[in-house]
């Protein structure tokens, strides 16, 4: 399939407005420095940029979005990772995954993940945000609180088909004029129909719903995603356009490499650390020389849930003992910095189908190379999709077993414990054939890992430890998701379309709890939604890295804008929370500074 993106890519269009190297950059007085130009630093830098006396720097280690094919076709999304465009990290060998080590898929480009991401959007519950507030002790943080950023950020627009969406989505809970575009799906899935009827039919938590965004998402629903026109609307695409870019006072350097953040006064008696300047690379290298600039207000890390603990522990920000013991002299002591990972829990089972049309056709060249002409064309076709038209969202029943030993890690009645995300393809098991499956995902998760450093070298890579399952709440969730998949395509709505149940499962091994997590425990990865590793608190508070103004606690002129400050993962799709947490985040630095 990658021959035919090399042979379309002039189909995508270029912008010169940016700085390929840091040293081309004009030096002028910036009031803020932005490290991390992915989904919160790509909003960051936008927002404080309206104001025309606000001279704000963005600097990005990856490449520019523009003329990337693969991350402007929604379909395409896959064909980025391990490649330039992707940091390829990899896992701490996994205990409870039978010690796998993973490929940790984070966008090395402008726009960050939201330019290799999967493209779905999804909010999560009303009380996710509830419980950040109620942490924080802020109620910006609210769902209230963060609504009228919802609306402002967002432009629902027509599916690339322009098909008629009333019934599948609720108008009145989304923005209309904002720079994000978001859609329902452009490509009808030959299962659409079986999937609404099986969800009427079982009724309970499977029930529909109109929109899964508003707040309440239990229940089963249409997908949306961040697509406009057929393309993807990652942060970049969005935030960072054509005319932003042309802004005199916005400058954005890509291809440069931040390894530190240096104080710029020392601490006193009566006054902290100041850390305003950065340390950076002049070439994407170990041994390349190293240049500091400057803020003259603040230097705002949106780096990432990686990216952002690893700035931080290299400059001498975190646990003392552990910095020590790599000779990275400690400045601020704070134990939090790197702990408190989490994503949520992946899995997939597929089942043979009676069907030579599902979205595994396109693994057909011939086929591909179609629908690559037809989405050069008019924007239109299969390639404006994921493949995933629906999603379910699922709780444990209050009888369940699990809650004898351990507690409800939910935010609330409202929100869901497992997520099933409907395929019309072998999906992520990249098996050979014909297969309609499922998606499964623990969507409140219990389980913790951690970021911690190897080594004293910026350009090492970190200890990433998702620490997979290592709750028994995640193992018996993950399971729950899988006998939920099973009941769903085993309701008569499917007959003579779905056949058996594809390897390494059978429903012996289904029916079998022991037979079932061992499968598991050899095929569940992460569901790229890192967060949390620097994370907020209230103000005063032992634990945390950051204040609920994002301003890193015990130092000054230093914020952090991405997910790593998110004390609780949401049950959703970690792309939302990222971009809202930049919108909030510039109204907090803008109030800081009016």
């Amino acid at each position: 399939m990658k021959r035919f993106v090399t042979l379309v890519a002039l189909a995508v269009g270029s912008n010169a407005a940016l700085y390929q190297n840091i040293k081309d950059v004009p030096r002028v007085n910036f009031d803020f420095i932005v490290v991390g130009g992915g989904a919160s630093g790509s909003v960051i830098a936008n927002r404080l940029s309206e104001n025309p006396l606000h001279q704000v720097l963005l600097i990005e280690s990856g490449a520019s979005h523009q003329g990337v094919l693969e991350t402007t076709v929604p379909y395409f999304h896959p064909f980025l990772h391990n490649t330039k465009y992707d940091w390829n990290f990899t896992t701490v060998p996994q205990t409870h995954l039978n010690n796998r080590v993973l490929d940790y898929a984070r966008g090395h480009i402008l726009g960050g993940s939201s330019s290799i991401n999967a493209l779905m959007y999804t909010r999560g519950s009303a009380e996710d945000y509830d419980r950040w507030a109620e942490v924080t002790g802020e109620d910006g943080w609210s769902w209230d609180g963060l609504f009228p950023y919802m609306q402002n950020m967002e432009s629902l627009v027509a599916p690339a088909d322009n098909h008629d969406t009333e019934g599948q989505v609720d108008p009145s809970v989304h923005g209309h004029n904002g720079p994000l575009k978001i859609s329902l799906p452009g490509w009808p899935l030959e299962i659409d129909d079986r999937v609404e009827r099986t969800a009427q039919d079982l009724g309970g938590d499977f029930s529909p719903i109109l929109d899964m965004n508003g707040g309440k998402p239990r229940g089963t629903s249409w997908l949306q995603c961040i697509v406009g026109g057929g393309e993807r609307s990652s942060s970049a695409s969005s935030y960072l356009t054509t005319s932003v870019l042309a802004r005199r006072n916005l400058h954005v350097a890509v291809n440069t490499r931040v390894t530190r953040v240096i104080p710029s006064s020392p601490a006193t008696q009566n006054r902290p650390h100041a850390f305003r300047i950065v340390e950076i690379a002049t070439a994407l290298n170990p041994t390349a020389s190293r240049i500091e600039l400057t803020a003259r207000n603040e230097v705002i890390l949106s780096a990432g849930a990686i990216g952002t603990p690893h700035i931080l522990l290299h400059s001498g920000i975190g646990n003392r003992a552990t910095l020590n013991a790599l000779d990275i002299k400690p400045l601020v002591h704070l134990p939090s910095v790197g702990q408190n990972l989490t994503d949520h829990a992946l899995a997939m089972v597929v089942w043979h189908v009676n069907s030579t049309t599902t979205g595994d056709r396109l693994n057909n060249p011939k086929i591909m190379a179609e629908a690559l002409a037809e989405w050069n064309s008019t924007r239109t076709g299969p390639l404006t999709s994921i493949g995933i038209n629906h999603a379910a969202w699922l709780r444990l029943p209050d009888h369940s077993p699990i809650w004898e030993t351990e507690s409800d890690p939910s935010a609330g009645k409202d929100t869901p414990h497992i997520e099933l995300a409907f395929d019309n393809s072998a999906g992520i098991t990249r098996f050979s054939g014909f297969f309609t499956g499922s998606l499964l995902a623990v969507a409140s998760t219990a389980s913790r890992g951690s970021i911690t450093l190897r080594t004293s070298n910026p350009f090492d890579q970190p200890n990433i430890d998702p620490n997979l399952l290592s709750s028994p709440f995640d193992t018996y969730a993950i399971l729950q998701a899988l006998r939920k998949a099973r009941e769903f395509f085993s309701h008569r709505n499917w007959n003579g379309y779905i056949l058996d149940v594809a390897a390494p499962f059978t429903n012996e091994i289904i029916d079998d709890d022991e037979k079932a997590v061992a499968v598991l425990r050899d095929s569940v990865s992460h569901q790229w939604h890192i967060s949390g590793t620097a994370t907020m608190s209230r103000k005063g508070e032992q634990y945390g890295v950051v204040n609920p103004d994002l301003t890193v606690k015990d130092v000054v002129g230093l914020r952090v804008v991405d997910a790593s400050i998110i004390p609780f993962i949401p049950a959703a799709h970690i792309q939302f929370a990222s971009l809202i947490v930049g919108e909030r985040g510039a109204d907090l630095i803008k109030e800081s500074y009016n």
